[in-house]
């Protein structure tokens, strides 16, 4: 390759490896060879010779989920700009896929790990912390992670919902909730908050609740909205732990004849993109997920790459986004 490119082997091998770090010029003319001639690198035997992968390996509970697809776009783009191919593992949201789905990723040494959320098995954990490759969990905040984290607390978005709601002089708060353990941590710290805004009491703390199969989907969102009326008609506030739950809630009060939110106040989570352009458009929580991702991949970059990173821990933080709905 370097010959029909007229360049020197090193320079071919930073246009594979770190495309980033050579002239535009010089790249075309490497790449207009490869492209010729058909070559594909061993990365295996380029990986032995190296230890190094160029992998990536991303443990996802979803790819379908348009909350969490934001973020895999930018965590693949910053990757692959630094000479790194990812590649993706579902694991639905239990414990047990993903213990599975880790131990083959774990024996083939990928040059990063990433992982969604922070409530992993001990096993899983200590499996990681034992194979010393780096890792970064995200959608997620604690002090204490495997190794490196990119997230935000999601007690702390239920207890800002709570407020938010209170002081829109909502007092009869109920939830909408996935099964998933995030967003049964966001509707536990909207119910703490509630007792101490004195919407519930620390004797009956339980605020009204529909459990949803997770992911949450529009027809879930409408069969708890009606499970909730029925149930306790006098509420006037619904958090949902995803967009999708709002909108299904929301088309199941318009086909009942419930004001939103004259009668019942609605408030999502994620700020998908239908979120402003539903009727009334939907207030939500929303999360900067391309940071999430764009940081994960380069704290990766720097451990993968034998340097040390001064602030493990990122909080990229959240902001709830005042629409009619609320």
């Amino acid at each position: 390759m370097a010959k029909l490119a007229g360049v020197a082997p090193i320079t071919v091998s930073r246009v594979l490896n770190a495309p980033d770090s050579v002239a535009k010029e010089t790249l075309r003319r490497v790449r207009d060879a490869i492209d010729r001639t058909g070559y594909v690198p061993n990365l295996l035997a380029g990986g032995l010779a190296s230890s190094r992968s160029r992998l990536i390996a991303a443990v996802v509970p979803t790819i379908a989920s348009p909350v969490f697809q934001d973020t895999w776009g930018a965590l693949t783009e910053t990757f692959a700009n630094a000479g790194y191919q990812v590649t993706f593992g579902q694991t639905g949201y239990g414990d047990a896929p993903e213990d599975a789905l880790l131990d083959p990723i774990i024996a083939r040494r990928p040059d990063g790990i990433v992982l969604t959320g922070i409530m992993r098995s001990p096993r899983a954990r200590l499996r990681l912390l034992a194979a010393g490759i780096p890792v970064c969990e995200t959608w997620d905040l604690t002090p204490t992670p495997i190794d490196m984290l990119v997230g935000f607390s999601h007690e702390r978005i239920g207890a800002a919902v709570a407020e938010y709601l209170y002081a829109k002089g909502r007092r009869r708060i109920a939830v909408i909730t996935a099964a998933d353990e995030r967003a049964r941590r966001r509707a536990s710290g909207l119910t703490a908050a509630a007792v101490r805004l004195g919407i519930a009491t620390a004797l009956a703390p339980q605020l009204p609740t529909f459990m949803a199969p997770a992911p949450g989907t529009l027809g879930s969102g409408r069969k708890g909205l009606a499970d909730l009326l029925e149930r306790h008609p006098a509420i006037d506030a619904v958090f949902c732990s995803s967009d999708m739950l709002a909108l299904g809630a929301i088309v199941e009060a318009q086909a009942r004849g419930v004001p939103v939110p004259d009668a019942v106040a609605m408030v999502g989570y994620g700020d998908l993109n239908f979120a402003a352009d539903t009727i009334p458009s939907l207030t939500t929580v929303s999360v900067d997920g391309p940071a999430i991702g764009r940081l994960a991949a380069r704290l990766i970059i720097e451990r993968a790459q034998g340097r040390s990173v001064a602030d493990p821990i990122v909080d990229v933080g959240f902001s709830i986004i005042q629409r009619a709905s609320a």
